[in-house]
């Protein structure tokens, strides 16, 4: 707890047996109420190693997608009761000693959303990130402050914090399943009036850090300009996308209990 608000870092998983004891030791337990993780139907023994040590766990019957996962990982938190939700990679690219100063931010009522950004500094090509990717992710982020009328270093980090009044403010149910849903949230963000603050971010691109492919990279560039563009011009009066509604059945929390163990549903999500 932290300026008498609850946090939760939440840990969408995918196959992180080998790195989740070392992102879970760095976590700042002492303002952390609680960490959750969601294991998306992973191959590995994610589940099994995050119940080992103590982690409150779901695993999905079936593999949701990266949005999906972080959807059931929102809905988690909020049911938990908690003010402040860190999402935080488990894969130790991102460094978790940040969790505390992301909640101090948004604790400190200035923030609704902080983004721990790896461009600004030089963290990213520091810490491994291939060239092309850092070309792609400044030409992108360049091309959405234009649309969104932000200033952001950049909006495709996998680290980020959320008030409680986001998380049941957006109508994350409207997004996408898949990588883009991170740019639809942030895109989201923007159009409701969200303030939303960035700190500089080391990150490390090894061997057992998640990283998709080229092909998905190109997939979720294209999905970037969509979201963009639906953007500027639902702004513009000219379309009425369901990422921008207004619709109370499309926010969180929910759960679509054939998709998650219920047995874990039960015993450990209850508020």
């Amino acid at each position: 707890m932290l300026a008498n608000k609850k946090v939760a870092v939440v840990l969408p998983a995918y196959n992180a047996a080998k790195t989740l004891r070392q992102t879970y030791e760095e976590i700042p337990h002492d303002i952390v109420d609680y960490v959750i993780l969601v294991d998306d139907h992973s191959n590995d023994d994610t589940a099994e190693m995050a119940r080992s040590l103590g982690i409150e766990t779901i695993r999905h019957n079936k593999n949701l997608g990266y949005g999906g996962n972080q959807k059931t990982c929102y809905s988690a938190a909020l049911m938990r009761g908690a003010d402040i939700v860190v999402m935080l990679h488990p894969d130790y690219q991102y460094t978790p000693k940040l969790v505390t100063a992301m909640v101090s931010m948004i604790a400190s009522e200035q923030f609704d959303v902080v983004l721990a950004s790896r461009i600004l500094g030089r963290g990213a090509l520091v810490g491994g990130m291939p060239r092309y990717k850092y070309i792609a992710n400044r030409a992108l982020t360049f091309f959405q402050n234009i649309l969104i009328g932000q200033k952001l270093s950049e909006y495709h980090t996998g680290y980020r914090a959320w008030s409680r009044k986001v998380l049941e403010t957006l109508p994350l149910k409207n997004c996408s399943n898949d990588f883009v849903f991170d740019n639809q949230m942030l895109a989201q963000c923007a159009f409701f009036g969200f303030q939303i603050g960035e700190i500089s971010c080391p990150t490390k691109y090894f061997k057992d850090a998640s990283s998709i492919s080229f092909r998905r990279s190109v997939i979720y560039g294209l999905g970037v300009v969509k979201t963009s563009l639906e953007y500027r011009l639902q702004r513009m009066g000219l379309v009425n996308k369901a990422i921008f509604s207004d619709s109370n059945e499309a926010r969180l929390p929910f759960f679509h209990e054939s998709d998650i163990h219920p047995l874990l549903v039960k015993s450990e999500m209850q508020p």
